[in-house]
């Protein structure tokens, strides 16, 4: 069965990579995850390569962007992630927060107390001809701001939705992504969202207007423990199209 949505799937390969660092092996590789990825009906891979190389190593990212696919590389804004990104330089680039001790990533950018860090990456970055996103969380507010430091993309992030606890409250988070997403749309920008979106939540994300990406990681790879990647990368797809 074909799917034709133009919604795209992001799909995230960084516990791959967990795995593989847990025997500090080469398998499983992430770049023959990515390809199964695409063939099952990712549009994108995702890849976050964080400063404390918890999971993907640099050699990861430089093989992932060699590969014939669109890799979306997730990163801090400091001088280090940069360098790199413009050495490999992946389709995409969204900046994202980062603490050393969170167990994964922590709502989004602090963008006016970063504006200036933030900047000079979106400027670095887009100058190589790389298009640039900002994690942010869904408030007017944070995407006024994404816009005027030179985002083409904002992803909002979905944990407070992921989390949430009782259909009023999902509701009620559902409601400030629909009107963060129409601001983004407003403001010339490409609208994305992620971050803790499973099987079971992410319908209603999937059919807010203007939505151009989801990215998904945990979730699909912990239902391929069970029916293999292949099946897991397909179900998502087809729940989001």
């Amino acid at each position: 069965m074909k799917i034709t949505n133009t919604l795209k799937l992001g799909v995230n390969i960084d516990h791959v990579a967990t795995l593989r660092q847990a025997r500090r092996d080469v398998d499983p590789d992430p770049a023959a995850a990515a390809q199964v990825c695409l063939r099952s009906g990712a549009d994108m891979i995702v890849c976050h390569l964080r400063q404390d190389r918890r999971h993907m190593q640099d050699a990861d990212i430089f093989k992932l962007c060699d590969l014939k696919g669109d890799i979306h590389l997730e990163m801090a804004a400091s001088p280090e992630m940069t360098a790199i990104a413009l050495k490999a330089k992946p389709d995409s680039v969204c900046l994202v927060p980062e603490s050393p001790n969170e167990v994964t990533t922590q709502g989004g950018l602090r963008l006016k107390a970063n504006a200036k860090v933030v900047g000079r990456a979106v400027e670095k970055l887009k100058r190589a001809g790389i298009e640039v996103s900002l994690f942010v969380d869904p408030d007017a507010a944070n995407v006024r701001l994404a816009r005027a430091l030179g985002a083409d993309t904002v992803e909002l992030c979905t944990s407070a939705y992921s989390e949430s606890s009782g259909k009023r409250q999902r509701t009620a988070e559902l409601e400030r992504l629909e009107l963060a997403g129409y601001l983004v749309d407003e403001l010339g920008m490409h609208l994305h969202a992620g971050h803790g979106l499973d099987y079971h939540n992410v319908g209603p994300v999937s059919q807010i207007p203007r939505m151009g990406a989801l990215n998904i990681g945990f979730s699909i790879m912990a239902r391929a423990m069970f029916v293999g990647l292949k099946t897991a990368v397909f179900e998502m797809k087809r729940l989001i199209s």
